[in-house]
């Protein structure tokens, strides 16, 4: 009977520091913001799939972006047709083909929403994150997810939530749900040199 209770004893140790080893492999907000805003200016591919309940299928873009800390952010989409978007600080430029359009991110809560909610996680603002969301991040190092709900009711009614996935310190996947239903999924690959 000992021989049984010893071993069930060492059984539950080994659960218990199992459980704080993979406890303490758990992402703070603190270190994954730290991490992001050690990275310097990137340039990556994306794909985006934006599923709209009018369609049967979903609409597919892709290009490039580059983000260069700490508010400017560009995106280059190729395919299906090329447009440029270039955000720096507060405005935003849109170009297809020959036409130009400008506007400031207070004219629009959920361009604001999105744009906020990719440009303070690559620059690992934590502040500005917190300022206009609710956040929850869950995961590991190598395999986390942040969630974002808007504040603002009104960004709110446009943009329901924002998810962010990645590893280690870099963004891989972005999904938006918009408060009419319709949602986009935008995935992230590196440039390989």
């Amino acid at each position: 009977m000992r021989k049984s209770t010893g071993l069930h004893g060492l059984i539950v140790a080994l659960l218990l520091s199992c459980t704080c080893l993979a406890h303490a492999a758990d992402i703070t907000m603190e270190q994954l913001m730290t991490g992001l805003a050690q990275a310097k200016p990137a340039k990556v591919n994306f794909t985006e799939k934006k599923y709209i309940a009018t369609l049967d299928r979903p609409i597919e873009s892709s290009g490039e972006m580059l983000f260069t800390p700490p508010d400017k952010l560009e995106k280059r989409t190729f395919k299906p047709k090329p447009e440029v978007m270039t955000l720096n600080r507060d405005s935003v430029v849109l170009e297809r083909g020959k036409n130009k359009y400008a506007m400031q991110l207070g004219d629009s809560p959920e361009l604001a929403a999105l744009i906020e909610s990719i440009r303070a996680t690559l620059a690992g603002d934590r502040r500005t994150l917190e300022l206009n969301f609710v956040v929850a991040l869950q995961g590991t190092r190598e395999n986390w997810t942040m969630m974002l709900t808007p504040s603002n009711l009104d960004a709110r009614q446009k943009v329901k939530r924002i998810r962010l996935a990645g590893n280690n310190f870099e963004v891989r996947e972005i999904e938006v749900l918009q408060g009419d239903g319709d949602r986009s999924v935008t995935t992230i690959e590196k440039i390989k040199p």
